[in-house]
């Protein structure tokens, strides 16, 4: 018997894909705080960020869907990245946002690291 892909696996991987559009939409969209600024790189251009982390998302939501073991760490890297970064940026600036993006990181984290055996089993439906 083949085992089944948890739903909320998928819903996160939909949800990063969300995100980079997002990301892209939002171009030249000014913020309090810049992805630049929070990545700590406020000398790169903004829209040059905002392009590269939409395309990492976009490869990352593709490995994490497909349920292969680069986008299981990709996904934990990338999470665990943005957690420190909005724990660091919550206590300078404490703003929602910040919150919102640390809870959603952990969330991720955990829950991923849970279903880590979806990432290396190989009798799964697609």
């Amino acid at each position: 018997m083949q085992a089944k892909r948890p739903v909320f696996l998928t819903f996160v991987g939909y949800f990063y894909i969300f995100g980079s559009f997002i990301l892209l939409l939002s171009l030249g969209v000014d913020q309090e705080v810049g992805l630049a600024v929070r990545f700590g790189i406020p000398n790169i251009p903004e829209t040059l960020v905002r392009v590269f982390v939409a395309i990492i998302s976009l490869v990352m939501a593709y490995g994490y869907l497909k349920l292969k073991a680069w986008g299981y760490w990709v996904a934990m890297i990338y999470s665990a990245l943005f957690l420190v970064m909005s724990l660091s940026l919550l206590t300078i600036y404490n703003n929602q946002p910040f919150i919102g993006n640390a809870i959603w990181s952990a969330i991720v984290l955990v829950y991923t690291f849970m279903k880590r055996k979806y990432f290396i089993s190989k009798n799964l439906e697609s």
